[in-house]
C-alpha cells in the first residue's frame, strides 16, 4: 500500500474498499444497528462502534449531538488522527453510518465514505469477512463542532417555517408523518415538510445500496425537494436521517444538514407547532 491516501469518493463499492484493505491511513468503523453483526463477520479490519455512542444518551433530547468532551473521548478511542480517512459501514442500509459521517461532518473531519449497501452488499458481492474484533488503536483527538452549519437547531427551523429557500425532509413513516402513529406528546410534521421515507432510498433487491441516482432525484424533486433548497432532514431520533442526509450528499444537493434533536425533540416541546 501506498503511504499516500488516495482521495476516495464520498460512496464507494465493495471492490474499491478491497483495494484498500490495510491502508494505514483508511479506519474502518461497523457501526451495526445490531451489535451479533459485526461478530457474525465483518469487512476486515473494521473496528465495531455502539451508536449509542453517537447520542447524548441523556437529558431531555437524549438522541442530540454528544458533547465535544464526550466526541472528543470517543474519536480518541476509535483513533482518529485529522489525517485519517473514515469508511463507514452498517447492517441496515446506512442510517448508523451516515449518522456517524454526519458526526464527523459536523466536527469538520470531512475524510469519509460510506461504503454503499454496508456489509449485506459486502458479503453479497463475495468479499472476504473476519470474525475476530479488532482493537483500534487510540490517538488524541480533539473534537469541536467546527461546522456547526452541519445542524439545524429547532430556533432556527421556528425562525424559518416560512422560508422558501428551506426544505425539511422528513424521513419517518408516512404514519408518523400523518399523525396516525407515535409516542410523541404531539404526533404529525413539522408545517410544510415533506415526507420521503428512508427505506424508499434504498434498493432492497440490491443489498440495501442507494438507489439509482436519476429516479431518487425525479422523486424528489416531484416533493418539492431541489438541489437549488437548503435541505434540513429528521426522523425521530436523527438515526433514519443519517441515511437520508446522507443520500442528499450523494445526489449532489450542495446545502444538506440535520436537525438531531428530529421528532423525539419537535414533537415534545410547547412551543412546536405541528401538521397531521
Amino acid at each position: 500500500m501506498s503511504s499516500e491516501m488516495p482521495s476516495l469518493p464520498l460512496i464507494i463499492d465493495s471492490a474499491t474498499l478491497a483495494d484498500h484493505l490495510g491502508d494505514p491511513k483508511l479506519l474502518i468503523v461497523d457501526v451495526p444497528l445490531k451489535p451479533e453483526s459485526y461478530g457474525d463477520g465483518h469487512v476486515p479490519g473494521a473496528i465495531y462502534l455502539d451508536h449509542r455512542r453517537l447520542l447524548a444518551g441523556s437529558g431531555d433530547v437524549p438522541n442530540d449531538v454528544p458533547s465535544e468532551t464526550a466526541l472528543s473521548a470517543l474519536f480518541s478511542e476509535l483513533g482518529l488522527t485529522p489525517d485519517t480517512h473514515v469508511v463507514a459501514y452498517d447492517d441496515e442500509g446506512g442510517g448508523w453510518a451516515g449518522r456517524l459521517l454526519w458526526t464527523l461532518e459536523l466536527i469538520g473531519h470531512r475524510r469519509y465514505s460510506y461504503l454503499n449497501g454496508g456489509i449485506h452488499a459486502w458479503r453479497a458481492d463475495g468479499q472476504p469477512v473476519e470474525t475476530d474484533a479488532k482493537p483500534p488503536v487510540p490517538s488524541q483527538y480533539e473534537a469541536a463542532y467546527l461546522n456547526p452549519e452541519a445542524q439545524i437547531r429547532r430556533e432556527e427551523l421556528l425562525a424559518r417555517l416560512d422560508d422558501p429557500t428551506l426544505a425539511v425532509w422528513d424521513a419517518r413513516s408516512r404514519e408518523e408523518y400523518e399523525g396516525t402513529k407515535g409516542d410523541n406528546r404531539k404526533r404529525g410534521h413539522i408545517p410544510g415538510a415533506v415526507n420521503f421515507d428512508w427505506l424508499d432510498v434504498m434498493d432492497r433487491q440490491r443489498e440495501l445500496r442507494l438507489r439509482d441516482y436519476a429516479e431518487l432525484i425525479s422523486e424528489l424533486e416531484a416533493r418539492g425537494l431541489t438541489p437549488d433548497k437548503e435541505i434540513a432532514t429528521h426522523c425521530q431520533s436523527h438515526h433514519r436521517s443519517g441515511l437520508t442526509w446522507l443520500a442528499a450528499k450523494a445526489l449532489g444537493f450542495e446545502k444538506v444538514r440535520a436537525y438531531p434533536g428530529s421528532w423525539k425533540e419537535w414533537g415534545n416541546h410547547d412551543d412546536t407547532p405541528v401538521e397531521t
